[in-house]
């Protein structure tokens, strides 16, 4: 991972050292876990000394802390960009789908730390990080009900359907990397076609009496 990278991931962290950092912690994190890795792995990782890696983030946790909640927000802006800009829950589900899986498969390294990583969060810092994931859920909750309200989705629950979609796009992150046959939007068009098959949706307008 480059500096550039650093910078595309985290454009708003500041000083450059710090996203350094973060992406050493992404590296480190996702070869080893979070448990097997040391701070001194980190700062190593990253050019510098442990002492360091303290004046940026208070703790390893603080660090693992600092890229999931990055990282769910960045995913968090996606569903709400597609929201914002689209009506029909339709099209809503696809270009959500269609975002957030080329999202996970595009950062995959640090979407599995941001995803697989969560239980390591102390409490507070996880309460933060879950509200996140509960806000991306409503929202795609809310679509799904939506469709089914229209009569273009046929499922029964519109609450298990939310989680299934987005489990879906989250799994990405374990398996993709580059090698794969499909590039990250290409694999985030065949789900969101995968998703409306699973949700049933019908799109065509019922004939008159």
């Amino acid at each position: 991972m480059t500096t550039s990278l650093s910078a595309e991931l985290w454009p708003d962290v500041q000083p450059e050292t710090a996203r350094r950092l973060m992406l050493a912690g992404v590296e480190a994190f996702a070869q080893r876990g979070y448990h097997a890795t040391t701070t001194r792995d980190i700062a190593g990782a990253a050019g510098m000394s442990p002492a360091a890696l303290y004046v940026h983030f208070p703790s390893k946790a603080a660090l693992l802390f600092a890229i999931s909640r990055y990282g769910h927000e960045q995913t968090l802006a996606l569903v709400e960009n597609v929201v914002a800009k689209e009506t029909d829950p339709v099209q809503r589900i696809r270009l959500i789908v269609e975002d957030f899986v080329a999202w996970h498969a595009r950062r995959h390294t640090v979407a599995r730390v941001v995803q697989y990583e969560l239980q390591a969060l102390p409490e507070q810092e996880f309460a933060v990080v879950a509200e996140l994931r509960r806000r991306i859920e409503r929202i795609v909750r809310e679509v799904v009900a939506d469709g089914v309200e229209d009569g273009v989705f046929t499922v029964g629950d519109p609450h298990t359907s939310a989680r299934a979609v987005l489990s879906l796009g989250v799994d990405v992150a374990r398996w993709y990397t580059e090698r794969a046959r499909q590039t990250p939007a290409a694999l985030g068009k065949e789900y969101g076609e995968l998703v409306l098959r699973m949700l049933g949706a019908r799109t065509d307008t019922p004939a008159a009496d």
